[in-house]
């Protein structure tokens, strides 16, 4: 997490608060005051999450459908040809496939939209935040980049694995963005003992080794991403399951850890609320996990497993947010004794 100090405003843009949300004026439109400024924001910030967490599942849907060569081109569906053409032969892959990247079309905007706002409007939450807000969209670059050459190298798992890898990476900062946008405008400082964030982080790496060896089995499994004679991971499937299952088991022994630790602490409410959450998630995703282990992996059931891995990655994160606070103990006493900025407020612009 960056701990980006809190970057000065310049004369005559102090932030303007609308909801839990304040933002910049903007000299370039001044007839959008701060209640339009914050629900594009929110709309940007939580789309983005969304988006993230959506692409796992169209990439999914693509791989449990078999349709990872529906398009046999990049980025044309076919050579000459942009889009889908509905064929006997080909059915409903090619629109499977080219529906995954047109949302990562969509994704692309909103990483786009979320660096605009962030450094147009958001400026006074320091440079950290900004910065970080560039991630999502090299990261959606990448994975264009990741998916061109898997589908030019016929699903190679090599290149399969990593190009879902990163997608519980971008939901991490999403959820890191979008929790610190509701959040102060300080430093960063830890609000748990320093001990209890060494065991977040070790917990964190632990559920990153949960995804990867996820990966792992998928890429011994039955679905491949194509209906055709593609290349598995060599690896007995029997053995890196239960490799699979004990990084769970350690992964939730650390989360224990950190609930009875919350519990001992005052006022830790909102970490406790993250923690009990990312449990029952985590639960969710054993019996998922099971259950489809033991039914020959259907293909539904494991399209509720990747909707876990996201909520899976999201959860981690939220959970470290909540070690933390932005809340500058000054700005505190300011907002205690001195009524923010609205968009009601003199000088405000005018609400759209």
């Amino acid at each position: 997490m960056p701990t980006g100090s809190l970057a000065p405003a310049a004369p005559g843009r102090l932030p303007e608060r609308h909801g839990r949300l304040a933002t910049l004026p903007d000299s370039r439109l001044t007839s959008w005051g701060p209640r339009r400024r914050a629900r594009i924001v929110a709309f940007v910030f939580w789309g983005n999450l969304l988006c993230q967490m959506g692409i796992i599942l169209s990439g999914g849907a693509v791989r449990l459908t078999g349709s990872g060569l529906g398009c046999s081109s990049w980025p044309n569906c076919e050579p000459g040809q942009f889009t889908p053409v509905l064929t006997t032969e080909a059915g409903i892959h090619p629109f499977v496939e080219f529906g995954n990247r047109t949302l990562t079309g969509v994704l692309g905007f909103f990483a786009i939209a979320l660096v605009v706002v962030s450094w147009r409007w958001l400026g006074h939450k320091g440079r950290g935040f900004r910065l970080l807000s560039l991630v999502p969209l090299i990261g959606t670059g990448l994975q264009g980049l990741i998916g061109a050459f898997v589908v030019w190298l016929h699903l190679h798992p090599g290149l399969v694995s990593p190009h879902f890898l990163i997608s519980p990476v971008l939901v991490a900062v999403a959820t890191v963005l979008l929790v610190r946008l509701y959040e102060g405008n300080g430093p960063i400082r830890l609000v748990v003992p320093r001990p209890l964030v060494a065991v977040f982080a070790i917990m964190a790496a632990a559920g990153f080794t949960v995804l990867v060896l996820g990966t792992l089995v998928t890429g011994t499994g039955p679905h491949s991403g194509d209906a055709g004679d593609i290349a598995r991971i060599a690896f007995d499937p029997v053995v890196i399951s239960r490799f699979h299952a004990l990084s769970v088991y350690v992964f939730c022994a650390l989360l224990l850890v950190i609930l009875v630790t919350l519990h001992r602490l005052p006022g830790r409410h909102q970490a406790l609320t993250a923690s009990w959450t990312l449990l029952a998630v985590t639960i969710a995703q054993g019996v998922i996990g099971y259950v489809q282990y033991l039914t020959g992996l259907p293909e539904l059931l494991v399209f509720f497993h990747l909707l876990g891995a996201a909520c899976f990655a999201a959860g981690i994160t939220w959970v470290g947010t909540r070690l933390v606070t932005w809340q500058d103990p000054a700005e505190i006493r300011d907002h205690a004794t001195r009524p923010s900025v609205t968009d009601t407020a003199p000088g405000a612009g005018a609400a759209r």
